[in-house]
């Protein structure tokens, strides 16, 4: 089949759509950048992609709160198209401000009402935090197959502590396998602060819908594509992968393999 195409979806104060871009070039998929307004317009259709993502910055200045403005666009001038992606399959992927932005529309954890029930705020540290983080996959996620028992990314957000509504809410991600990333340390440990960054209840750093087609998570996997990029590991002549790279392959395949 042709390469998978994917919309990577900006707004005013996006900055890392060009990086989100590139991964996906990289793992065989055909990106193209595409503000919100061209398909509000009706200029593109989501109809013609196979993949959403929702890269990371600050969206609209993150006024109100990260990803709320961004969210509630998705909500109230797209739902029908969005609902319709989903019904067809098709995956979706929201990094750090797109993360915000999932949850916030009520994309993820999933609800056909586009209800809100769980939330990213502002981190215990009440500051900005950007380090790199090890982190523990699990769950059931088509993005996430064959990933290392434990991988390294950065993280660059303010706005980063996941929350639940209530203890329903968190019991239901766990029952359903829809926590997919935590935070923790080198050996796997489940730990505070600095290893989890931003407070988050139970280490989560993503979660996904009950499809395991929709991923959202506060890291970014763009920006650990090489191993060069790697902080302290880098080697300038090493063609190795970095951890974040088959996140995105798994994306194209699946799409290559089911749609």
């Amino acid at each position: 089949m042709q390469k998978p195409k994917v919309c990577v979806l900006r707004s005013a104060g996006t900055n890392c759509d060009k990086e989100t871009a590139a991964a996906f070039k990289l793992a065989g998929g055909e990106p193209e950048l595409a503000h919100i307004n061209s398909l509000v317009s009706g200029a593109k259709s989501l109809n013609d992609f196979q993949i959403l993502a929702l890269p990371g910055g600050f969206s609209y200045g993150d006024d109100v709160a990260s990803g709320k403005i961004f969210a509630n666009e998705l909500r109230f001038k797209l739902a029908d198209s969005l609902r319709e992606f989903i019904r067809a399959g098709k995956l979706i992927i929201g990094i750090c401000n797109g993360f915000q932005i999932l949850v916030k529309s009520g994309l993820l954890p999933g609800s056909t009402e586009l209800k809100q029930n769980t939330s990213l705020i502002i981190n215990d540290s009440g500051k900005f935090e950007d380090r790199w983080v090890y982190l523990k996959p699990g769950g059931r996620c088509v993005w996430t197959k064959g990933l290392k028992n434990i991988i390294y990314l950065p993280v660059a957000h303010g706005e980063g502590k996941f929350l639940a509504q209530d203890k329903n809410v968190l019991k239901s991600l766990k029952d359903n396998g829809q926590v997919v990333f935590r935070y923790c340390d080198s050996s796997g440990k489940l730990s505070g602060y600095p290893d989890n960054p931003n407070g988050s209840i139970e280490n989560i750093a993503g979660i996904c819908d009950k499809t395991g087609r929709i991923l959202g998570l506060m890291p970014h996997p763009e920006r650990h594509l090489f191993s060069m990029q790697h902080p302290r590991n880098w080697n300038l002549k090493s063609k190795k992968e970095g951890d974040g790279l088959q996140i995105f392959k798994n994306g194209v395949k699946y799409v290559r393999d089911n749609l």
